[in-house]
């Protein structure tokens, strides 16, 4: 059975490989509401990730304390 984590870093990757592939079909068909979407999906994706490693973060501090 797959970790947690493989599992987890998996969905990211597919996400992001995903918002690459909008990001580049919207510039090929120059689509400008398409790039925005694209770009607006590609920065939530960004800040989740920063948010993952903030609560992370957060939480071996406390445990550590």
């Amino acid at each position: 059975m797959m970790s947690r984590t493989l599992i987890n870093r998996l969905i990211i990757f597919a996400f992001m490989v995903l918002v690459g592939f909008c990001l580049a079909k919207a510039i090929q068909i120059r689509s400008f509401m398409g790039v925005l979407l694209a770009l607006t999906s590609l920065g939530a994706g960004i800040y989740f990730l920063y948010l993952l490693a903030k609560i992370k973060y957060e939480r071996e501090r406390e445990e550590a304390v």
